[in-house]
């Protein structure tokens, strides 16, 4: 348990530092299954994911997101990611969800982030927000529903769960839900 006492991770927001608190195993899960799927489909691609890397979008606003994808080189650097990346994922955990779902996504909305996913471990579910006119939009929510709740809705409930998504920079990447919260 001392290690825990020097556990110091932390992000910049608006000029202010918070702490962060060790992610759980069920987070650690999803964000590893995410980043295989997608670093799969990526390699040989201009596009690159990485998995808890510093994000330095400005001198006040520093972030380790839970997984982004940098489609320009030359932001990539020794340090981290110098710049705003394509794409950002989020999962929640409860000592960081309001802040995902609330400074940090206007953050990243106010710097330009193309993408942003924020992934619930608890719902098994994953809200998708696409950049528009500088303002994020919701595009829609995916969940990862099982054949036994699927067997107790009418066709109507059946054809507005989404069990698999893509992401924007690549139409040609379908990831099923199933496969992101795998255990």
């Amino acid at each position: 348990m001392d290690a825990l006492a020097d556990y110091k991770k932390s992000e910049l927001i608006d000029g202010v530092v918070y702490a962060m608190s060790p992610a759980n195993t069920k987070h650690i899960i999803i964000q590893g299954n995410l980043n295989r799927i997608i670093g799969n489909f990526l390699r040989g691609k201009r596009c690159k994911v990485f998995s808890e890397i510093g994000v330095y979008l400005d001198k006040d606003n520093y972030f380790i997101p839970d997984l982004v994808v940098v489609c320009d080189r030359n932001k990539i650097t020794d340090r981290g990611i110098e710049g705003v990346p394509d794409f950002v994922v989020e999962v929640l955990s409860l000592s960081t969800r309001k802040k995902d779902i609330t400074v940090k996504k206007d953050t990243y909305e106010r710097f330009g982030v193309k993408e942003y996913w924020i992934i619930s471990p608890r719902d098994e579910a994953i809200e998708v927000y696409l950049l528009k006119d500088g303002k994020y939009e919701l595009d829609n929510v995916y969940h990862n529903a099982s054949e036994y709740d699927m067997e107790f809705m009418n066709e109507e409930e059946k054809s507005e769960i989404h069990l698999s998504l893509r992401i924007s920079l690549y139409d040609d990447l379908e990831i099923q839900t199933k496969d992101i919260f795998e255990e």
